[in-house]
């Protein structure tokens, strides 16, 4: 009896143990293969020194000291798994441009905030303002929820206009790896992004943006000096907006590259004509409705709103170098 006990209370363990690893992971690792714009704002002179302010982070929000180029190799570090069919390979090909990065998932101690226990005293949601130009909307503090460990942003109709959501750090951070667990907004017309974001002293800017129209695509771009023109279109092979999933920047003086589910896909370096953003810069997300942009975003489908972003943690590990 003993040992059908002792038996027993092993198997449990294992249960749980598996269930936690799982649980943590939480963000495309369930999902069958390797676990994984333009936002210039224009704000109003208050909310521009309230927000962006002179709280420049530098490097200092390492809770760990761990050195985010210390890359760790996923599905066996070569992005192909373990062989048993296509378990562990992803649905989409990276660019030629990201051959040889390893792969890079996000760390439990990385995450600076995670939606399970709330939300941040270090952002803000904006409030009862326009950013004017393309966006088309009025940010409300009301278009934005926490709850079951979900963060969600929506965009809907609101009088004669529309609301619109936006989450925003009050310090900024500087070149390092910035990571979020997030399913986009399915609705032509509306954009669903996380990025970094600086106009002081000048437009900097480094996007993860989801095109309503087509939730199988993501777009990377960034902005230095103002100067844009970076977009890269890239197919994921599923339909982002249908799950959670993981998707990455790193940010360095040498370049930017981006991931999803842990995979590096693509890679932007300085060319002669365009430097990469140098800038400390705030954290952002948010999702929105444009004007005048249909030709890049689709005609708004009013029928499919409101249009609902959901967020469960980001992340950020500053670099070493």
């Amino acid at each position: 009896m003993k040992k059908i006990f002792k038996v027993f209370a092993i198997i449990v363990s294992c249960i749980f143990v598996i269930t936690s690893v799982t649980a943590a992971a939480g963000c495309g690792f369930l999902n069958g293969f390797i676990p994984p714009s333009s936002n210039q704002e224009d704000l109003p002179p208050n909310k521009d020194d309230e927000l962006n302010g002179d709280n420049d982070n530098n490097n200092e929000n390492d809770s760990d000291g761990d050195d985010n180029n210390d890359d760790d190799n996923v599905g066996g570090g070569d992005g192909e798994g373990d062989n048993d069919g296509n378990q562990n390979k992803p649905p989409f090909t990276p660019h030629e441009s990201a051959a040889g990065i390893a792969n890079r998932l996000t760390k439990e101690n990385e995450k600076i905030v995670n939606f399970s226990q709330g939300a941040s005293p270090d952002f803000i949601w904006a409030d009862g303002y326009s950013n004017g130009n393309m966006f088309n909307c009025t940010w409300r503090k009301s278009s934005a929820t926490v709850k079951d460990g979900v963060m969600s942003m929506s965009v809907s109709k609101e009088g004669n206009g529309y609301a619109g959501a936006e989450y925003r750090s009050k310090n900024k951070y500087s070149y390092g790896f910035y990571s979020v667990c997030m399913k986009p907004a399915k609705c032509s017309g509306v954009v669903s992004s996380f990025f970094t974001y600086t106009n002081k002293p000048v437009w900097d800017e480094i996007d993860i943006e989801f095109l309503g129209k087509d939730t199988s695509i993501v777009q990377f771009n960034f902005y230095t000096n103002g100067k844009g023109d970076s977009e890269f279109i890239f197919n994921l092979g599923f339909d982002a907006s249908l799950d959670f999933h993981e998707y990455a920047f790193d940010w360095s003086a040498n370049g930017i590259v981006w991931y999803v589910d842990g995979v590096a896909v693509f890679r932007a370096t300085a060319t002669s004509q365009k430097a990469l953003p140098s800038h400390s810069m705030q954290i952002m997300m948010n999702v929105w409705n444009g004007i005048g942009v249909d030709d890049w975003l689709g005609s708004l489908n009013n029928a499919a709103l409101p249009a609902k972003a959901q967020y469960k943690w980001f992340a950020y590990a500053p670099s070493s170098n």
